[in-house]
């Protein structure tokens, strides 16, 4: 239960401002801070929720289709034939999501992380702990690394020898979705993109396939998330407050020795195989000796490459770890909270998609071309990374879903790499390296660690923001400079 007491006695809370807001000091009254708290207070009360936007976008797009020369039933018609089109992609999306979660919330995951959180001997070290094993899982699942992060987090909290910064190591909790998790295996555009099946035939027709050796295994794109890695370690380090300005999880009013979940309790006969094993024990056999099958005919990579055999692995290493359906079950409806938001958001997703390639005016232009032309135009040679860089994480800021935005950016984007010969397989990881960076300031997906640690945005993006201050020029800089060392392949069609 959160106190309404908000700032320590004996400390100062600052100047309003903002309109009303509160000045929190994120590491004490440093200018960077300064400014890292009233840009959260600004985000808070100026930007609006992530479905408000995703329709302002539908209507833009709507407008600049009018603009063109299409007619208003062209367009309404774009608007309704893609408004389904993603349905494959946004159930691989929420099991990403589910999987990720059933994943980290299991108790044999608990005790793995009650051992890891006795390791750090100083605040400062437990903070950056959090920050490199939140960075380290988000290569491997984004959803898997915000969970566990965060129970990493609230376990190290509730050490009294550890005078932990609550705030800075929630921030490092949500890191890795911000840096690096879209250079990962869970990377939705490069996910998206080794998956034809769930691909809109509209922007299959640009991009073609790309597996995932022409993107996040170029090594190029190792190097990148390498130097990422380090430069938002230095940066955990280098933010994490000290003594006089720690608040810790008493400090805040946040009870971390409180149970997140009820224990079970079997209340009556019928439930027996609820919480035995059995059914759990007949479903992993099949799905051991399926998935030996994959491996054996299409090898380990191809078969991870496969977005619905993913979530297929990490819903059965969820429903193993929990072991009783029982469990498993709950585990899984404790994560609904957290895909409500793809589920509504996706389908408008689509429908921009389809409004961007399939509106068109009688000279058969349409908006997804006309910026395609734009970027082709003005972006031309080295200029192409930073550009694309710098327009894909604005939009991340205000449409704060990699895979979806892609769907969106990916038609005119690929088509001006096409035109430019650039290659196709780096343009993504552009957009990836580039897409992640808004997340450090937008509270959407900041929800799931949020609702662990009991904290408020506001709490953490003075953190976040610093890092998006570090991290931007690295990424722009390296996108820039490793995308040199690439040659233009024409796409491959399924």
């Amino acid at each position: 239960m959160r106190s309404p007491k908000m700032i320590p006695r004996g400390r100062p809370a600052g100047k309003a401002g903002m309109g009303g807001f509160m000045k929190y000091p994120a590491t004490g009254d440093s200018f960077i801070a300064r400014i890292a708290v009233r840009s959260c207070a600004w985000c808070e009360r100026w930007v609006p929720d992530a479905y408000t936007v995703v329709v302002l976008v539908v209507a833009a797009v709507a407008a600049g289709a009018l603009a063109l020369g299409a007619g208003p039933v062209t367009v309404a018609k774009s608007f309704g034939d893609g408004f389904w089109s993603l349905i494959p992609f946004t159930m691989q999306m929420t099991f990403i999501i589910i999987g990720g979660y059933v994943t980290a919330d299991s108790p044999p995951v608990a005790k793995l992380i009650q051992r890891v959180a006795a390791i750090p001997k100083t605040p400062r070290g437990a903070i950056v702990l959090v920050a490199v094993s939140s960075m380290a899982l988000a290569l491997i699942h984004w959803g898997l690394c915000l969970v566990v992060a965060s129970l990493l987090a609230r376990t190290l909290a509730q050490r009294s020898d550890l005078k932990m910064d609550y705030r800075a190591a929630g921030a490092a909790a949500y890191l890795g979705n911000g840096s690096v998790w879209a250079l990962g295996l869970s990377s939705s555009a490069a996910q998206l993109q080794a998956n034809p099946a769930s691909m809109p035939p509209n922007m299959l027709a640009v991009t073609g396939v790309i597996p995932f050796s022409e993107t996040i295994f170029l090594w190029q794109s190792m190097v990148l998330a390498a130097v990422v890695i380090v430069a938002s370690t230095w940066t955990t380090w280098s933010t994490a407050p000290d003594a006089a300005h720690t608040r810790t999880a008493q400090d805040m009013g946040v009870d971390v020795h409180q149970q997140l979940r009820a224990p079970l309790v079997r209340t009556r006969p019928g439930e027996w195989l609820e919480f035995s094993p059995l059914l759990t024990i007949f479903v992993l056999a099949m799905a051991v000796v399926w998935l030996i099958d994959q491996i054996a005919r299409n090898g380990v990579m191809l078969t991870i490459s496969s977005l619905n055999n993913y979530n297929f692995i990490f819903l059965m290493t969820g429903l193993a770890l929990h072991w009783r359906p029982r469990r498993f079950l709950d585990s899984a409806a404790r994560s609904m909270s957290s895909v409500a938001g793809v589920l509504i958001q996706f389908p408008m997703l689509g429908a921009i998609s389809m409004m961007m390639t399939g509106a068109k005016n009688a000279e058969g232009e349409t908006v997804a071309g006309v910026l395609a032309r734009l970027f082709s135009e003005y972006a031309a040679g080295p200029a192409f990374a930073f550009v694309v860089g710098i327009y894909s994480a604005f939009l991340g800021l205000l449409v704060p879903s990699g895979g979806g935005k892609w769907v969106i950016e990916a038609p005119y984007v690929m088509q001006a790499a096409n035109e430019m010969q650039y290659h196709l397989g780096w343009t993504v990881q552009i957009y990836n390296a580039a897409e992640a960076l808004p997340n450090l300031i937008n509270a959407f997906w900041m929800l799931p660690v949020l609702g662990i640690l009991g904290l408020k945005a506001r709490e953490l993006i003075g953190f976040t923001f610093v890092q998006l201050m570090v991290n931007l020029p690295v990424v722009l800089v390296l996108l820039w400079l490793l995308g040199m060392t690439l040659n233009y392949h024409p796409p491959v069609m399924p």
